[in-house]
């Protein structure tokens, strides 16, 4: 895959976006590659009866993405052996992959994350990531999907596997 520097890569907790930060520590193994590992939140939209304004802390969504991160490097194995760098950014995901990868070389992201619908094969933030990175993208599938050859790296117009 050439030198890497540094990979950036979206989790949000889900199985896909797991799989996603597994991939990139491995990566970075191979390649000894720093990787900022990136949760992004947009403020949650919530439907009212009655016109209301509804005030969800920032604090609180930066702490919840802390935690998920945590816990989702916890569980990565080799993630103790890496340079990961937690990073917690308010706005739409795709949009904040993208401009966090602007000094990236490569961007990584699961095939779909916690929001959408379940049976895409590839999510609204990968598909947005495979249109608007300034570097190369892998879409790495979880692991109940790796059968059906998701993974697509953009740019390339080939799978990769």
């Amino acid at each position: 895959m050439g030198e890497l520097r540094k990979i950036v890569v979206g989790v949000d907790g889900s199985a896909p976006s797991l799989a996603a930060l597994q991939w990139a520590v491995d990566e970075a193994a191979r390649s000894g590659a720093c990787i900022d590992a990136v949760y992004a939140y947009a403020y949650p939209i919530v439907p009212a009866a009655h016109p209301a304004v509804v005030v969800v802390p920032t604090d609180r969504l930066e702490q919840e993405g802390r935690n998920i991160l945590d816990v989702a490097i916890a569980g990565i194995e080799g993630a103790a052996r890496a340079s990961i760098t937690p990073r917690v950014v308010q706005g739409v995901p795709g949009r904040v992959l993208a401009a966090e990868a602007s000094d990236a070389d490569l961007l990584v992201v699961g095939t779909r994350g916690h929001g959408g619908v379940k049976g895409l094969l590839l999510g609204s933030v990968s598909h947005h990531v495979t249109r608007h990175s300034p570097c190369p993208v892998v879409v790495v599938p979880a692991p109940d999907e790796r059968h059906r050859g998701t993974a697509a790296r953009a740019g390339e117009g080939a799978a990769a596997t």
